[in-house]
């Protein structure tokens, strides 16, 4: 957008299209199955960037891919996780380029016990033909 009035002009008509919904939410699908991977790369693939993330009142800008700290899944691994799963993926609000989740998942053991719950609210958008996660609130 080039300026701010443009920007916060535009309006939507908050009617929710399922397909917008099914195609955002698969690349929310893709990023839980590369993090399940172990896979760095496969999850910076379906972020957009800037990527923002908001937990508390604390904001972290990831500019480009390769933010993770190398030990990440070491880390989260060490506290009994072995997998991540979707409990819910809410629409809240959409548009043809923009969904935002209200999402739901848990942290499991390798035995599937359940170690840890989380509500986020992630907003997926489409730029140039790629959906990709752009903010994370946490």
């Amino acid at each position: 957008m080039s300026s701010f009035l443009s920007f916060v002009s535009q309006t939507s008509d908050n009617s929710i299209d399922s397909d917008v919904v099914e195609e955002a939410s698969r690349c929310l699908d893709q990023f839980t199955q590369a993090f399940n991977a172990l896979d760095l790369a496969g999850m910076d693939a379906r972020l957009h960037f800037p990527h923002v993330m908001i937990s508390g009142s604390e904001t972290l800008l990831w500019d480009a891919p390769d933010q993770h700290p190398a030990d990440f899944f070491q880390r989260l691994q060490s506290t009994g996780w072995a997998s991540t799963r979707y409990e819910s993926k809410l629409p809240v609000l959409t548009s043809q380029d923009k969904v935002h989740f209200l999402v739901t998942y848990t942290r499991r053991s390798a035995t599937d016990v359940e170690l840890s719950r989380h509500s986020n609210l992630w907003i997926v958008v489409k730029k140039n033909g790629t959906w990709g996660i752009s903010l994370r609130s946490y």
